[in-house]
């Protein structure tokens, strides 16, 4: 079974950055990792979703970064198109730019479920900070038609942590979050849409559509 420091149902490879972190490092040997997660195929199977994560090791350990990026492949053509979410601490590390997140910034996205038409894809941006009890899920929603991405997350309600469930059964355009206090008992289940309007999802539950592909060169990849 694979960590999670949620505890979520998706998990992320969190044992893969631990590794990292504690593997002996020669002053010759790469300073970044790399890991593929599993790709996740659309309900008609013309379209699949996977995140390449790197993680770039600092001498301490908690000045280390976690970044990702998410990859769409059309299976037909083999056009592939990125996705980033605008999260705090989100990050494209494959493109040139300026990197103005903290020191030990950890964003990690990865491919939770598909729409039943296969029109959206719902990923889980999980974002925390190294050394610390910061840690909550993000919600990423690219949608096909408007070829847009929506960086989601519930408003209006005091939390400290909120977990991803997948998208709403009784309103699919939404997504389910638990969200929270550290030490409370009971967190409720809410529910957002596109533009962060938040509602307590009362007798709802998570629902997912597609199906993961087990791709040989998922995991962790060779040092470069």
């Amino acid at each position: 079974m694979q960590l999670d420091p949620l505890n979520s149902p998706y998990p992320v490879p969190w044992t893969w950055v631990l590794a990292a972190l504690t593997e002996a490092q020669p002053k010759d040997s790469p300073k970044i990792r790399y890991y593929r997660s599993q790709s996740l195929l659309s309900p008609d199977e013309r379209y699949a979703a996977y995140s390449r994560i790197q993680i770039q090791i600092a001498p301490d350990n908690f000045a280390s970064r976690v970044s990702s990026v998410l990859f769409l492949e059309n299976l037909k053509t083999g056009d592939l198109q990125t996705i980033t979410a605008s999260s705090p601490f989100a990050d494209n590390p494959f493109m040139p730019t300026s990197d103005a997140r903290p020191a030990g910034s950890i964003a990690i996205l990865i491919p939770v479920a598909w729409s039943e038409q296969g029109d959206r894809v719902l990923a889980r941006e999980f974002e925390s900070l190294f050394g610390t009890d910061i840690a909550s899920d993000f919600a990423v929603v690219w949608d096909r038609q408007q070829n847009r991405t929506y960086t989601i997350a519930p408003t209006r309600v005091q939390y400290s942590n909120a977990i991803l469930l997948g998208w709403s059964q009784n309103e699919p355009d939404k997504v389910l979050f638990r969200a929270g206090n550290l030490g409370d008992e009971n967190w409720p289940i809410c529910s957002v849409d596109v533009s962060g309007q938040t509602a307590i999802a009362h007798q709802d539950q998570p629902i997912t559509f597609g199906h993961i592909a087990n791709n040989i060169w998922a995991g962790p990849q060779a040092h470069r």
